[in-house]
C-alpha cells in the first residue's frame, strides 16, 4: 500500500462521507433481492430497477425457486421496466437455475464460498460480468471486493489518480492495493462514488458544488481552485 496514495483515498473518503452522509446502500429487503438488483441495474438508472423490482414483489417471485419455475417470456414482462427486458430475464433464470443446480436454491450455500472462488463461480454464470459479480460478493455476500463503475473510472481518472480508460480490472487493483480490506468500506466508498458520480461529476460536471474540486485539475480549471 501506497502511504501517499492510501491517505489521498482516506482524504476522498471522509470528503464524500461529509458531503453526502452515509449510503445506506444496497438499498434491498434481502439478499435475493439484492442480486435481483444487481443483474437488473446493468444499463439502466437505479429508479427503473426498482419499478421491475416491485413488480416481482408483487408477483410473489423474490424467492429463486419461484423465480426458477416462471417462463422466461412472463418473467420478461415483469422486469420490463429495467429495460433491455428479454436478456435480463434470461440472466435472471440462469442466476437462479445455477442456485438451484450447484446450491439447491440455497443463496447462503453459494454465499459460504469464499473469494476468489465465489467470485469465479459468479463470472461463470451466463450474463454476470465483472461489476454484477463484485455487487454479489460485496453487497449479498458481505466479502472484501471493490466494485468498479463507470462513475469510478470518470471521477478518478479527472483527479489524476487512475487512467481515464483504465480497465475494470486495473482499477479494482488500485482500489484494493490502497485501502484496507474491510467490508463496510468497500460498501460506503462504492456508493459515495455513485452519489458524486450521480448528482454532480456528470459528462457535464457540476464542478462548483463538489468536495473535491480543490483536488481536481479539471474542476480547478472550469471554477477556480
Amino acid at each position: 500500500m501506497a502511504a501517499g496514495t492510501a491517505a489521498r483515498l482516506e482524504e476522498i473518503y471522509g470528503r464524500l462521507l461529509a458531503a453526502f452522509g452515509p449510503q445506506g446502500w444496497w438499498p434491498a429487503e434481502g439478499d435475493f433481492e439484492m442480486c435481483v438488483g444487481a443483474i437488473l441495474t446493468q444499463s439502466t438508472a437505479w429508479v427503473n430497477t426498482a419499478r421491475a423490482i416491485a413488480n416481482l414483489r408483487a408477483a410473489g417471485l423474490l424467492d429463486p425457486l419461484e423465480m426458477d419455475t416462471m417462463p422466461v417470456e412472463d418473467l420478461a414482462m415483469l422486469v420490463r421496466p429495467s429495460g433491455y427486458f428479454n436478456m435480463k430475464a434470461r440472466k435472471l433464470k440462469a442466476f437462479c437455475r445455477r442456485l438451484g443446480e450447484r446450491y439447491g436454491g440455497d443463496l447462503p450455500s453459494l454465499f459460504h464460498v469464499k473469494l476468489p472462488c465465489l467470485r469465479e463461480e459468479l463470472l461463470s454464470v451466463w450474463g454476470i460480468g465483472p461489476e454484477t459479480a463484485d455487487s454479489i460478493a460485496l453487497y449479498g455476500a458481505r466479502q472484501p471486493i471493490f466494485v468498479v463503475d463507470a462513475y469510478t473510472r470518470r471521477i478518478f481518472g479527472r483527479l489524476g489518480l487512475t487512467l481515464p480508460d483504465a480497465d475494470y480490472d486495473h482499477l479494482q487493483r488500485f482500489f484494493m492495493a490502497n485501502l484496507p480490506h474491510d467490508v463496510p468500506l468497500f460498501q460506503e466508498y462504492h456508493a459515495l462514488i455513485v452519489a458524486l458520480g450521480k448528482d454532480l461529476c456528470r459528462p457535464a460536471p457540476r464542478c462548483r458544488r463538489c468536495p473535491l474540486r480543490d483536488l481536481c485539475a479539471e474542476g480547478c480549471a472550469r471554477v477556480g481552485g
